[in-house]
């Protein structure tokens, strides 16, 4: 099922200009507007939320909004540096979200997200991130995800509270929609409005030859590409900087030996062009042009910078079962869309010295298969509570000062349990207090007796984390049941004093 991104800007142009004066931009409460020239008038092409909420808007005579509005702050428009910091943005989106990201100008951008919503947590969070990145930045953004880019395109801008659409709900959502959210030309508009037209509903309930016959085959095809009868394409951004190698074909070509042995000619042409330059390969882009103009798309990522033509070349390949030919593929290009250096380094820094093994291949594999944000490793984080003193890292990330050099990550001391409950699950137990270790514990239904015990061991919470933490304490104990099972049970509370806990017990970990 194809998923479309439309990530609509609602006020562009103001929020470059803020981001353009920066330390000198004017307070949120001042009003703001943008004027160029139309036709030899001047009008406001932009305003900002206070700009609007004084009744001025875009189309407005620059000389009537200063009229109404003493003291607004103008400022020229720059409608091609807003094109071209859109353009940038684009090539952004395109580095840190999907392989096919292309400017919509005036406003917005239009994301293939088809197969990379899961590099995000899937289709929320891979909204959620964008507007977030953005409004960190300052800038506004909403971005929506449906079967088609008509119909995103659509809900971005002229609804709410829709931020993704399932197959079959096309209709639904964009029928009650205004006819401006067709991107119909401006000139269809004002007629289709005097005869009665007011939404897209009321246009798709119409016969079709009337309506092309009168106003021409586009009310047809905005129609179609809305609710998915035709393909629509985004035609991606090209970074020119990025190395890259290309092949055009006379004849399309569809089976998978076929695209498999021109992807390794690709590979050996584009890894020929990061020897030239001392730079390897850290993520790849594939690009399959049907003769349909549908595009076809696999990306891959490696776990250092790489150049190795058989590596990569069995890393994209792994991935050609995703492409659908369809009628065949008139043009491929690959594209390395994160590049690093890379210099020739010796296998062994001194005579005889044994050469750590190579695991990076097997993380590439197993990455671009399950998802590279399933794969991790896992570092030591100094901190006593258990649950703050691990954490998910890269699986060829170099270890940080996080822990304590002296003690080479986690002490050896006390042993942890390979398996930590989160959040630690209570139990029923009794023990004699305050030190010594329980009896017995009922978990998940089920009692269990204790035969041998040790601790406790004391772990007294992180003022500097938490205010609630100054006088918590945990006692921890590792107990074996009858049947061998090793458990790590933990009591909130020192024994005696409940300003330390609620003196009740927890199962944190299994060993084992």
């Amino acid at each position: 099922m194809r998923r479309a991104v439309s990530l609509y800007l609602p006020n562009w142009p103001i929020d470059r200009l803020y981001r353009h004066l920066d330390a000198a931009a004017p307070p949120p409460e001042v009003p703001v507007v943008l004027v160029g020239r139309d036709r030899g008038r001047r009008m406001v092409t932009a305003c900002n939320p206070s700009a609007s909420a004084l009744g001025l808007r875009p189309g407005l005579a620059a000389s009537q909004a200063q009229a109404l509005v003493p003291g607004l702050q103008t400022h020229d428009a720059d409608p091609q540096g807003d094109r071209a910091a859109l353009d940038r943005l684009a090539h952004w989106a395109l580095r840190h979200y999907a392989p096919v990201c292309a400017a919509d100008a005036p406003d917005g951008l239009a994301i293939e997200a088809t197969g990379a919503a899961h590099l995000k947590g899937g289709e929320a969070g891979f909204l959620s991130d964008m507007e977030v990145r953005l409004a960190a930045a300052g800038i506004r953004a909403r971005a929506v995800m449906a079967p088609t880019y008509g119909a995103a395109h659509a809900l971005a801008r002229f609804a709410s509270g829709v931020p993704i659409v399932d197959e079959g709900e096309i209709g639904r959502t964009i029928g009650d929609l205004p006819l401006a959210a067709l991107r119909l030309p401006e000139t269809l508009l004002p007629a289709l409005t005097r005869l009665g037209f007011e939404t897209i509903l009321d246009l798709e309930r119409q016969p079709r030859a009337p309506l092309t016959l009168r106003f021409g085959p586009e009310i047809g095809r905005r129609l179609d590409q809305a609710y998915g009868r035709s393909f629509e394409p985004i035609v991606p951004v090209v970074d020119q900087t990025l190395p890259r190698a290309e092949r055009l074909f006379a004849e399309p070509i569809g089976a998978a030996e076929t695209l498999a042995r021109y992807v390794a000619e690709l590979v050996v042409d584009l890894c020929l062009a990061l020897e030239r330059e001392g730079r390897g390969a850290r993520r790849l882009d594939l690009h399959c042009q049907r003769v349909d103009h549908r595009l076809e798309t696999v990306r891959v990522a490696t776990a250092r910078p790489l150049r190795d033509p058989r590596r990569l070349t069995r890393l994209v390949c792994d991935r050609i079962e995703t492409i659908t030919p369809g009628f065949g593929i008139e043009r491929m290009t690959l594209t390395a869309s994160i590049v690093e250096p890379l210099d020739w380094r010796p296998s062994a820094s001194r005579l005889g010295e044994t050469e750590a093994p190579d695991v990076s291949g097997l993380i590439d594999i197993l990455a671009n298969r399950i998802g590279r944000e399933r794969l991790y490793r896992l570092t030591a984080v100094e901190s006593d509570v258990p649950e703050r003193s691990v954490r998910k890292t890269a699986p060829m990330a170099a270890d940080t000062a996080a822990a304590p050099a002296s003690s080479g990550g986690w002490t050896p001391d006390w042993p942890r349990p390979a398996r930590l409950f989160r959040p630690p699950e209570p139990v029923q137990t009794l023990a004699l207090l305050p030190d010594n270790p329980p009896t017995h514990f009922t978990w998940r239904g089920v009692r269990r007796r204790i035969r041998r015990a040790d601790g406790p061991e004391r772990i007294h919470g992180e003022w500097a984390h938490s205010e609630a933490e100054v006088w918590a304490v945990r006692d921890y104990f590792q107990v074996e049941d009858d049947a061998g099972e090793r458990f790590w049970l933990f009591r909130a509370g020192n024994g005696e004093d409940t300003r330390t806990g609620p003196q009740t017990w927890f199962i944190h970990g299994k060993f084992g």
